[in-house]
């Protein structure tokens, strides 16, 4: 707190020391067509305050330049989800994109001139200045999502707004809010200098232009201020908003119905999933050959044999995630629930969120959120301890988070688990409890696990599966 107060007070002298120096200067000159004081731009900026067009002036500059703004962030926006999810948009979009890039922003002007008058100039600048930043930052963004959390969400059938905001969106931010620290900036500086040329009635940038004119210094000073301040200001408010929209992180519980995940998935699902005759190769090395299995509902198989004997691949490819070089498989439901080999969850998010993000929607009646809350800390509470449900996953141990995975697929009520070596890192009692708990809520679902230890298929009993 200290260190923070001395912060301010050497910031406060420090301005004033260039306060000074600015009336110094001011006196020395002796001019105030020249150069202004600090005392009489400070008069002027309340005498313009008072003008009765005050509100006027500052509002209408306020609203071109923001509604510009606003609308090249919302259509970059827009255009970059699109130009992501479509790469022919974006092919369109490129050409584009380079005009705006290399065409001066004088010639822009000259043209919106001609086609829209000055009354909207500086809004279609302003627009122009942050439409090219935003649109680049988004896709940009959306690419640096980690490719193996939409692998999970295309298993769990995570998608819409869950999808945009639990994925998407931590890869997204960091992408704009450096962008809009640039382009707040810019739009404000393009769109004034866009009304010094248009003159609309009642701006800022009319404002300026009429004390250049009259040869009012102090008044430049002043409403250069003015434009400062507001700038200063609709800066702040969009990077707090976007800060807000960054760190919330409501719990997903829409689209959650009330029968319990293990009860749903028991009425229904898969009835037998067949592999067969399934080669896979990576370059030369072959990891899979001619491999035919099936397992029907209610089963459990336990796939077993040493590390790097192609257990993971078999899993992928079972999963859709990989497509095999020859074989099939049939049977198996576009979502199922899986521990994969990384734990694969939200960072930012705690374990209650993890868990529900995974849950599936089935049944007739909606429950209410707090029951689906007390529900799901309940069940997490079985194999995790309390005090750890509430915190983002990020800061759990290795062994916490994999029961945090296991959590996830267990209650997600989809009707095939496929679970990757579930209890690396676990400590024997945690592993115990783990299995138990595996098994308690099975409820009628196929289930196939990989493992290397003999123990694990002891506490599992299930159908010894040699890949």
């Amino acid at each position: 707190m200290k260190k923070d107060t001395h912060k301010q007070i050497r910031r406060g002298v420090i301005l004033l020391f260039w306060l000074f120096i600015w009336q110094m200067a001011a006196v020395w000159t002796d001019n105030q067509i020249l150069l202004a004081g600090p005392l009489q731009v400070l008069q002027s900026l309340v005498e313009n305050a008072a003008r009765p067009d005050f509100a006027v002036i500052v509002f209408g500059t306020f609203s071109r330049i923001g509604l510009g703004f606003l609308a090249a962030f919302l259509t970059g926006l827009l255009l970059g989800v699109v130009s992501y999810r479509r790469s022919l948009v974006e092919e369109i979009l490129a050409p584009v994109m380079a005009v705006f890039k290399a065409v001066p922003v004088a010639s822009f002007v000259v043209l919106l001139l001609i086609w829209f008058g000055s009354g909207r100039l500086s809004f279609w600048i302003s627009f122009l200045i942050v439409f090219p930043n935003v649109y680049v930052n988004t896709v940009a963004g959306f690419r640096n999502t980690d490719r193996r959390l939409l692998e999970m969400a295309d298993l769990y059938g995570i998608c819409g707004w869950k999808r945009f905001l639990y994925l998407y969106r931590p890869a997204l931010m960091p992408c704009l809010n450096s962008c809009l620290r640039i382009s707040l900036g810019m739009s404000w500086k393009s769109g004034v200098a866009a009304e010094i040329i248009g003159l609309p009635e009642f701006s800022l940038g009319e404002r300026l232009y009429l004390s250049k004119i009259y040869l009012d210094t102090a008044g430049l000073f002043a409403w250069t201020m003015t434009i400062v301040l507001l700038s200063f200001c609709f800066e702040k408010a969009v990077l707090w908003l976007m800060q807000r929209f960054e760190t919330w992180r409501p719990y997903p519980v829409w689209g959650i119905r009330e029968e319990k995940a293990a009860d749903r998935s028991a009425a229904g699902g898969a009835e037998e999933i067949r592999i067969s005759h399934v080669d896979k190769s990576y370059k030369t090395q072959q990891v899979l050959c001619d491999f035919t299995f099936s397992m029907k509902k209610g089963g459990r198989y336990l796939m077993t044999a040493p590390s790097g004997a192609g257990k993971t691949t078999l899993l992928s490819v079972a999963a859709g995630l990989e497509e095999a070089d020859r074989g099939t498989v049939t049977g198996m439901p576009p979502h199922i629930g899986m521990v994969f080999q990384e734990d694969r969850l939200c960072e930012d998010c705690d374990a209650i969120c993890n868990i529900l993000l995974g849950m599936h929607s089935k049944g007739s009646r909606r429950m209410r959120r707090e029951q689906l809350l007390d529900h799901v800390r309940m069940q997490a509470a079985k194999i995790l301890p309390e005090e750890c449900l509430t915190e983002p996953v990020r800061n759990l141990s290795g062994g916490m988070r994999r029961r945090v995975a296991l959590l996830r697929a267990v209650l997600s009520g989809l009707p095939v688990l496929i679970l990757d070596e579930p209890f690396t890192g676990l400590d024997e009692e945690n592993r115990v409890r783990s299995a138990e708990y595996l098994l308690r809520h099975q409820a009628g679902r196929i289930l196939l696990v990989t493992t290397h230890r003999e123990e694990d298929v002891e506490l599992l009993q299930g159908v010894r599966v040699t890949v």
